[in-house]
């Protein structure tokens, strides 16, 4: 299993996008694979799964906030103020200031090398990762449970970026084990910008998503015959948004991105580029373990519920996880001839009842579509994209 990044977002998505796999999928156990590499929020998950916690277990911590749950990541635990990092920036400011003014006055052309000098004392992250790392590691010294990439019965990478040479960092191979598995999750989430880069044995890290999207490579130089990868970020097609609201019970249209401003469009440009990276990483993987079959599961391109989604309230955590259950249980439907040949060479069946049952839910109501034409113009167009795929797999 190789879990992408994408903050809270993304970590409601594979949530949301395991529990519906682990239903549909008969002949697989998601505690008891091989391996897992998990990539900046994708790393959480990973932990979480390698030390034996179910799909259905972290959406009743994350998702649904049981109290009588161990709550493995509150969306919360990511916008925590790093005031250490702003101290020591404000503290370090007086002695380059007088640097700065040094430079300017001695070199009277060294404006932009003054201003360098003053630009040390900017914090490096807005957000402190130590309340994030210190949640992970209380949950994973539960009984049964370890902090100790060398303890699991299961191989768990997770990959940061090394910030001086960078480098990957795969922590949990032999060599990168000894960190515990929390500093190890925060070090691959650690943002540049939004989260101060973690120091680990006197180096510096950052999230491990600068270097690459998924990390697959590292489980599949095991020799594996299926790989399963979750990538929640993806960027939004605004030009088929028309159609897909259509078919997905009124979801928001957005006809043009440049209508929503600065942010929109930073967004758009950054799953972009982190998903073009991924296409190309896929590719790679096809050519260089082509005995490998690899399955991958992402949102919608079309789909403007996960574009816009805000994951920072309960209510919104619990419609985006079932969001994420019912379009990836929409996903095996339209591929299910091409993905149950694939699957079947390893033991596993989808089970038509539960990807069939449209009273299904994972965490509340769902959302039916208002019109009978509605929901038979979406049957239709899983059915056509079904045939499509298996077309396109014949040919």
């Amino acid at each position: 299993m190789a879990l992408a990044g994408g903050g809270p977002l993304g970590a409601i998505y594979e949530i949301g996008a395991l529990c519906a796999l682990q239903d549909s999928l008969e002949g697989v156990d998601f505690n008891d694979l091989s391996g897992y590499v998990g990539v900046s929020a994708g790393g959480f998950i990973a932990a979480g799964l390698a030390n034996g916690m179910t799909p259905k277990q972290l959406c009743s911590a994350f998702i649904e906030n049981d109290s009588a749950s161990e709550d493995l990541i509150r969306p919360g635990l990511f916008i925590r103020p790093a005031w250490g990092e702003y101290a020591r920036r404000m503290a370090a400011f007086p002695g380059l200031f007088v640097q700065a003014s040094l430079r300017f006055l001695f070199k009277r052309r060294a404006l932009l090398s003054a201003f360098e000098i003053l630009g040390r004392a900017l914090p490096t992250g807005v957000f402190s990762h130590a309340p994030l790392e210190a949640q992970v590691r209380r949950v994973l010294s539960a009984p049964g449970r370890s902090n100790d990439f060398r303890k699991l019965k299961r191989k768990l990478v997770l990959v940061a970026t090394d910030l001086d040479s960078g480098e990957a960092a795969p922590f949990g191979q032999p060599g990168w084990d000894h960190v515990p598995i929390s500093v190890a999750a925060a070090a691959s989430a650690a943002l540049p910008g939004l989260f101060p880069p973690v120091a680990i044995d006197g180096r510096w890290y950052v999230d491990g998503a600068l270097k690459k999207t998924l990390h697959a490579s590292v489980l599949l130089d095991m020799g594996l015959d299926l790989l399963f990868c979750l990538n929640p970020l993806v960027p939004f097609d605004a030009s088929h948004s028309q159609r897909h609201r259509v078919l997905s019970s009124g979801d928001p249209s957005i006809p043009q991105l440049v209508v929503g401003g600065l942010p929109v469009v930073l967004s758009q440009t950054f799953r972009s580029l982190i998903h073009s990276r991924l296409e190309l990483g896929m590719k790679g993987y096809e050519g260089s373990h082509p005995h490998t079959d690899i399955e991958l599961f992402e949102p919608d391109h079309r789909d403007p519920e996960m574009f816009l989604a805000n994951t920072f309230g309960y209510a919104q955590r619990r419609a985006l996880a079932e969001h994420a259950y019912q379009r990836t249980r929409a996903d095996l439907r339209s591929r299910r001839s091409t993905l149950a040949l694939t699957l079947a060479r390893h033991g596993i069946r989808l089970n038509n009842d539960v990807l069939d049952d449209p009273h299904r839910t994972l965490v509340g109501r769902k959302r039916h579509l208002r019109t009978r034409a509605a929901r038979a113009l979406k049957r239709l167009d899983e059915v056509l994209n079904d045939l499509d795929k298996a077309l396109a797999e014949r040919a």
